[in-house]
C-alpha cells in the first residue's frame, strides 16, 4: 500500500526538500502551506502531491486540511510538523513583543495544531497508528546567543514530543524528533556571511545540504511502528554546537 504523509511548511526549504524526497521514494505527499500558489505551483509538479494550503495556526483551517487528505487518501500514515520561522538574535529586552508572540504562535501553536489534527485521525483510522515527526533545533537543546524566543519555542517542541510518544503508545502512534543544525536553507543563509557568537565575534559558519535533512527524515518514518528514533541530531559536521563551541 502507498504510503501517506502531510508536511506543514511544505512548499520551501527544509519542507520542499523533504517533500521532494518522500515522492521520489513513492509517497503520497500533501503539502501544507500559508500561500496557496507556492503549495498549488508545488503539487502540480508531481503526481502523487496534494495541495492543502492552509495557515498553521488557525485550527479550522489546518482540520480541513487534514480531513481533506484523509478523504482523498483514506489514511494519513505521517506528519512532518515542519513549518516554523526565526527571529534576529539579540537581547530579550530588545525583543519586539508581537515579533515574539508571532513566532511563538507559529512554532508552537502552530505545531500543536496540526499535531492533534493528525493525532486525531491516526487515532480513528483503520489500522490504527501513524507516525509524527516534529522538526525541532540544535536550539531545542543548546541555545545559540541571542535566541531566547526561539530556544522557548523549540523547547517547547520538545515536550510536545516527548508527551506525543507517551500518549501515543496505546494508539500506535510512534512520534520522534529531528534536531537539525545549520541546513541550507533561506533560514539559514544568514550563517554563509556571518552570524554572531557568544564571544561577540562574528564568524561565518558551517553549512549542510538540505537534501541530508529530508534523507533523515525520510529514514525515521520508513521504520515500522514498533520502532522509533526519539530524536536525531543532523547537523554541518563542524559548526558550532556543543557548548556552542
Amino acid at each position: 500500500m502507498t504510503k501517506s504523509i502531510i508536511i506543514t511548511g511544505g512548499a520551501r526549504g527544509i519542507g520542499k526538500a523533504t517533500a521532494n524526497a518522500f515522492l521520489a521514494a513513492g509517497w503520497r505527499v500533501g503539502i501544507v502551506g500559508r500561500t496557496a500558489a507556492s503549495v498549488k505551483e508545488m503539487a502540480d509538479s508531481h503526481e502523487n502531491a496534494l495541495a492543502i494550503p492552509a495557515d498553521v495556526t488557525d485550527e479550522t483551517q489546518v482540520e480541513e486540511a487534514f480531513e481533506t487528505a484523509y478523504q482523498t487518501w483514506g489514511r494519513v500514515d505521517a506528519l512532518f510538523n515542519n513549518a516554523g520561522v526565526s527571529m534576529s538574535g539579540g537581547m530579550i529586552d530588545e525583543a519586539n513583543v508581537d515579533d515574539i508572540r508571532n513566532l511563538i504562535n507559529i512554532n508552537v501553536m502552530g505545531s500543536f495544531i496540526a499535531a492533534r489534527a493528525a493525532f486525531g485521525i491516526m487515532r480513528r483510522q483503520n489500522p490504527q497508528g501513524g507516525r509524527i515527526i516534529n522538526n525541532g533545533s540544535i536550539s531545542a537543546s543548546v541555545p545559540r546567543w541571542g535566541s531566547a524566543p526561539y530556544t522557548a519555542s523549540k523547547h517547547a517542541i520538545t515536550g510536545l514530543t516527548r508527551s506525543l510518544s507517551l500518549d501515543g503508545r496505546a494508539f500506535d502512534i510512534a512520534c520522534g524528533q529531528i534536531d537539525i543544525g545549520n541546513a541550507m536553507s533561506d533560514m539559514a543563509a544568514q550563517m554563509t556571511a556571518g552570524v554572531p557568537q557568544a564571544d561577540g565575534s562574528i564568524a561565518i559558519e558551517p553549512v549542510m545540504d538540505v537534501n541530508h535533512v529530508a534523507n533523515s527524515v525520510l529514514q525515521m518514518a520508513t521504520l515500522p511502528l514498533e520502532v522509533n528514533v526519539q530524536f536525531m541530531t543532523v547537523m554541518a559536521t563542524k559548526m558550532p554546537y556543543i557548548g556552542r563551541g
